[in-house]
C-alpha cells in the first residue's frame, strides 16, 4: 500500500495552473478581510493547523477542494450553520468571490485556504479530524494521456480517508463517465471506505447547481455523485 508521503505524483495538483485576473471587489475584499478568513498554504508553520482556534469555535469541519468562485460554499453554509467550511482554492478570484459572498451574507462559519489541498491535508490536517470532504466536478484531464494528472487517486484518497473521522464522509461529483469510473474503483478498493450505495449515489438536493454542472447538462453529459464513509 502506498503511504501518504508517496501520494504527491509527478504532474498532480488539485487544480489546474492558470490565471484569473481580480475584479476591484475582489481585490478589496483581499485587502480587507483575508487576515480574518484566509490562510496562505506558503505562509503555515510546520505541524497540524488548529481548526477550532481558527473557526473561533469547535464544531464539524468539511473541507470543500477547489471551491471555484465559491458559489457553492457559499449556499452551502447558509443552509449548514452548525458546520466549519473550510474552502480550499488556488485562484485568488475565487478566493476574492468567495470572501465577497461571506460579507453580504455576513456567514461567520467560512474560512479560505490559499493553496494546493493535497499539501494542506498532508502537512498540515490531523488524522481522524475532518467531518467531511468535498470534491465537486474536478478538472477530468480529458485526453487519455493526461489521465495520470488527475487528482483522485489511490495515493491521494488514503491520505483523505486517513483525514477523516469515523463516519466522516467523501464526497465527489463530476460530470465525465470514465473519471467517475475511476473515482468508484480507486475509493471502493480504499479499505477505510465504504460506499453508502451499490454504486452511484443520488443527486443530492441540497447540493447547489453550479455552472459546470448546468454546462455538462447542456453539453448532454451526465452528473454522478459518489458519496463514500470512513469505517
Amino acid at each position: 500500500m502506498e503511504t501518504v508521503d508517496q501520494v504527491r505524483q509527478p504532474g498532480v495538483f488539485s487544480h489546474v495552473r492558470r490565471s484569473v485576473r481580480m475584479t476591484v471587489g475582489q481585490q478589496r475584499v483581499w485587502e480587507t478581510r483575508w487576515p480574518e478568513l484566509g490562510r496562505k498554504l506558503a505562509e503555515l508553520p510546520p505541524g497540524e493547523l488548529d481548526l477550532a482556534a481558527w473557526f473561533g469555535r469547535s464544531a464539524p469541519v468539511v473541507l470543500e477542494i477547489g471551491s471555484g468562485m465559491g458559489e457553492a460554499t457559499a449556499q452551502l453554509a447558509q443552509a449548514a450553520p452548525e458546520v466549519n467550511h473550510l474552502a480550499a482554492e488556488v485562484y485568488p478570484a475565487g478566493l476574492g468571490q468567495l470572501m465577497l459572498a461571506v460579507e453580504k451574507h455576513e456567514l461567520t462559519n467560512v474560512r479560505l485556504l490559499h493553496g494546493d489541498a493535497l499539501d494542506f491535508l498532508r502537512d498540515h490536517v490531523t488524522p481522524g479530524s475532518l467531518d467531511g470532504v468535498r470534491i465537486f466536478f474536478p478538472d477530468p484531464w480529458q485526453k487519455k494521456r493526461h489521465h495520470k494528472r488527475r487528482l483522485v487517486t489511490g495515493p491521494f484518497v488514503g491520505l483523505v480517508a486517513s483525514r477523516l473521522r469515523p463516519g466522516g464522509t467523501l464526497h465527489l461529483a463530476t460530470d465525465w463517465a470514465d473519471y467517475a469510473d475511476q473515482m468508484l474503483a480507486v475509493c471502493s478498493a480504499e479499505p477505510l471506505l465504504t460506499n453508502q450505495y451499490e454504486r452511484w449515489a443520488p443527486r443530492p438536493s441540497w447540493r447547489p447547481l453550479t455552472k459546470f454542472e448546468s454546462r455538462a447538462h447542456a453539453e448532454g453529459r451526465d452528473c454522478r455523485d459518489l458519496l463514500f464513509t470512513r469505517a
